[in-house]
């Protein structure tokens, strides 16, 4: 299964051109294809418990998320309503992982008030190195507290149990934390950067592929 590693990234660089060069419809393809390939994996990675199938609607979310999100380009006019929809599958995504999680978690009364400290720094940085609407940003608080939330989650799980599952998904998570930190700057900054576009959606694949194949470890997680 490890092949849709390579595929995963060899796509998303096609991606990456093809919209580059404003073929947009084609690339929205393209980027469906390469989120497959993450969501592919983590269907066949799946041990049939409830824990993998809650990641895998995650997985299936965030791949839709990517598409829709992109439509943004496709369809400029309603530029406004992709980029909801596509934040709120996103947010979606975050809360199936955070349900899938959450029962291991030993401290959740430690890790709720971290991730409420966490959020409220993160967020206060944010508005002084971005520009939006009172609507996004209200929306984007409660966006980036799910995200922050499932970080600390996950890394909470990792020190009190630590596993390959723990690891790869809070290191997945990790990744996918970054990358949406770097979008938003991308999208709502003063400055757009190619070259952090193109790091922000490889640490999103790459955060992706890791949460989808922790899975083949989640057995012995729990067994």
């Amino acid at each position: 299964m490890y092949i849709w590693i390579p595929l995963c990234f060899f796509c998303a660089a096609v991606f990456i051109i093809t919209d580059r060069r404003e073929h947009h419809t084609a690339a929205a393809v393209l980027k469906g294809i390469a989120s497959a390939c993450f969501v592919i994996p983590g269907i066949f990675s799946s041990d049939g418990s409830y824990t993998s199938f809650l990641i895998v609607s995650g997985l299936i979310l965030g791949a839709a998320a990517d598409v829709v999100l992109h439509m943004r380009y496709v369809d400029p006019k309603r530029k406004k309503f992709w980029f909801m929809a596509g934040i709120f599958l996103f947010l979606s995504g975050h809360i199936a992982y955070i349900a899938a999680v959450f029962p291991y978690c030993s401290h959740p009364v430690i890790c709720i008030l971290s991730a409420l400290f966490c959020t409220v720094l993160l967020q206060a940085w944010l508005n002084r190195h971005t520009e939006a609407s009172r609507t996004f940003r209200i929306a984007g608080t409660f966006y980036v507290g799910t995200f922050v939330t499932l970080n600390c989650i996950a890394v909470g799980n990792l020190i009190t149990s630590p596993s390959a599952f723990s690891a790869m998904f809070a290191s997945g998570a990790f990744l996918f934390l970054i990358s949406d930190i770097m979008l938003i700057i991308n999208t709502f900054g003063t400055r757009k950067s190619f070259l952090r576009r193109c790091v922000y959606l490889y640490l999103y694949y790459s955060g992706q592929l890791l949460i989808a194949f922790s899975m083949l470890h989640q057995f012995a997680r729990t067994g």
